[in-house]
């Protein structure tokens, strides 16, 4: 469904520019057919305006406006909500990783009374060993964690419970 929502938008967004387009082109070119020609003649002052493409071009440029903006404002308005649903849904799936990684966390302390190993967090939450180090120091920096490097360069954790 959102695959089709935005093929819709996308289509509005280029049928309301092809259509203003259109009618912009419309008035310019209706602006060029009033413009005066220079003449040399002194006879050749009087002008006869073809009316009946002025009247092709009013119409061009007005029936442009009158389905362009509707257009371009739903094409825009169906991007936006697009848009936002987009933030709403990552947002809520960055809150439900740190109830994971929280949840996770905790039953980790209880069972191993109070102390973790970078190895082990990133072992049981299927995190990169970067990110889970980030969110262990972070934790430790919250509650005040002592945390040692053994010989091997492994980290251990040690919180007060």
């Amino acid at each position: 469904m959102k695959t089709a929502e935005k093929l819709a938008a996308g289509w509005l967004l280029t049928l309301g520019f092809m259509f203003l387009t259109l009618s912009v082109s419309a008035g310019i070119e209706k602006h060029n057919i009033l413009k005066p020609i220079p003449s040399t003649d002194e006879d050749s002052g009087i002008e006869f305006p073809n009316k009946d493409a002025l009247y092709l071009l009013d119409n061009t440029a007005r029936q442009g406006l009158i389905f362009g903006v509707p257009t371009l404002i739903l094409g825009g308005w169906l991007s936006l909500g697009l848009y936002y649903q987009s933030r709403q849904e990552k947002k809520a799936l960055n809150q439900q990783m740190n109830d994971r990684l929280q949840s996770i966390f905790y039953q980790m302390l209880q069972e191993n009374k109070g102390r973790m190993t970078l190895v082990g967090f990133a072992i049981k939450s299927e995190l990169p060993a970067i990110a889970a180090r980030e969110y262990l120091d972070e934790k430790a920096k919250e509650f005040n964690a002592n945390f040692k490097v053994t010989e091997d360069g492994a980290i251990s954790y040690h919180f007060e419970l």
